[in-house]
């Protein structure tokens, strides 16, 4: 996964560089099994973040939670609050209001 590292530490998940369409294509596939028992995403260490990035934290975040407890988002690079105002996405990466 060229400039994206994903690191299973406990019940943290650690993603760690770029977060782009280039690389949330290529983590997707490895993502699922990272996902059970987790707590935690942290993303204090992801440098960038684009639209398809959000995308992969967001379905990260509803596939944990649906195995049991919703984890909590640890981190905001840059561009995170203005992806998740574009898109009405609350704290939890869960849409934050109905459409219009």
């Amino acid at each position: 996964m060229a400039g994206l590292q994903l690191r299973r530490e406990g019940e943290v998940l650690h993603l760690a560089g770029e977060l782009d369409r280039a690389a949330a294509t290529a983590a997707w596939p490895s993502l699922p099994p990272l996902l059970a028992g987790i707590r935690s995403i942290d993303i204090t260490a992801v440098t960038r973040l684009d639209s398809a990035g959000l995308a992969l934290l967001a379905e990260a975040m509803t596939c944990a939670a649906a195995q049991g407890t919703p984890p909590v988002l640890h981190g905001a690079p840059e561009g995170l609050a203005e992806l998740r105002a574009a898109y009405r996405l609350d704290a939890a990466l869960g849409y934050a209001d109905a459409a219009p």
